[in-house]
């Protein structure tokens, strides 16, 4: 298994866990597509390629298929064919899933070619398995399909981030995947150490106003769970958590869940600010409900006053600071 790193930050850069992170090869510019190409995504190898460790992944070049190769397609019954059905890939793809799943068990995310029949995520096209009824004209049954390769993959591991890089080019599916792959790792590292129960409660309080951006259901069902530590066994803990807090941050965080975040937070500091200063952020606040303001502009307020009032609890949030400010991910209105 191959994996491609970079240096660590420079000193003075904030400090963020680096996630690992699978990829469709030929989006780190790998010639591995069916006619010898590459697909290089310029946002993975470009602002994000220093902060991860990558994980390549190409199935078809894993089950000896060469590049160039016949192009494969998806058929009803969920089999990968070559287009003239010569071929059947089906055995070799599931035998490489289930190979591969102990490299990728502890991954943050996974970020997979769109219209891939072996790794695209969705709505790929399905042509005819000889059932009855289908078409038999050669164009498609429908276009409900999953790569065979991504369809066992997000079965195995239901809780990981993944996401098409086609997806991505939309500035808020890329911000919140990000931020859910950053987050991920931080809860990895957490669980991978010598926890105690105080330490679980430390890290949820760190937390709470990015869960509560993302589901107040979600947030209240994680302190529940956090509530038990100590009375209940690691292992199960850990599980039950773990599953909350990824699923309360699958949820897209919309403007009226920031707004309320924000507030919030402001609520924390609110009282050792002078008027002016908290009319400003208040302001600031409201631009963004009224999508007038990108939320970068409440985001920086906010940690600029927390930070330089030594405001602890509000400072430490994860939601003011959650991936490197060098993504530039939350400038869009």
């Amino acid at each position: 298994m191959t994996t491609i790193t970079k240096a660590a930050p420079p000193p003075g850069v904030r400090k963020h866990p680096r996630p690992r992170m699978a990829v469709s090869s030929c989006l780190l510019g790998a010639p591995v597509r069916y006619n010898g190409a590459h697909s290089r995504d310029r946002f993975l190898t470009g602002p994000l390629f220093q902060h991860i460790d990558w994980i390549p992944v190409c199935p078809e070049m894993e089950i000896g298929l060469g590049a160039p190769r016949p192009t494969m397609r998806l058929r009803t019954d969920g089999h990968i064919v070559t287009r003239d059905e010569s071929a059947d890939h089906t055995t070799a793809m599931t035998a490489l899933a289930e190979r591969r799943l102990p490299d990728l068990d502890d991954l943050d995310g996974y970020v997979l070619k769109s219209r891939s029949p072996s790794c695209g995520l969705s709505r790929l096209p399905r042509y005819a398995s000889g059932q009855p009824g289908e078409r038999t004209d050669g164009q498609p049954v429908d276009r409900d399909g999953r790569g065979v390769f991504a369809s066992l993959i997000s079965a195995a591991l239901p809780d990981l981030p993944t996401e098409e890089d086609g997806r991505l080019n939309d500035p808020v599916l890329r911000e919140h995947f990000i931020e859910r792959v950053f987050a991920h790792a931080r809860l990895r590292e957490f669980f991978a150490s010598d926890w105690r129960p105080r330490d679980l409660v430390a890290f949820h309080s760190r937390h709470k106003m990015q869960l509560l951006a993302h589901s107040p259901d979600g947030y209240r069902k994680t302190g529940r769970i956090v509530a038990q530590a100590g009375r209940r066994p690691r292992a199960d803990l850990e599980n039950d958590y773990r599953h909350a807090f990824t699923a309360t941050l699958a949820v897209r965080a919309g403007r009226g869940r920031h707004t309320n975040a924000l507030q919030h937070i402001l609520g924390l500091i609110s009282e050792d600010l002078d008027p002016t200063r908290r009319q400003d952020i208040a302001a600031a606040i409201d631009s963004y409900r009224q999508g007038r303001a990108p939320l970068s502009v409440p985001i920086a307020l906010l940690r600029h006053h927390a930070e330089g009032e030594h405001f602890g609890y509000a400072a430490d949030q994860t939601y003011l600071d959650p991936f490197p400010d060098d993504l530039v991910l939350r400038h869009h209105l």
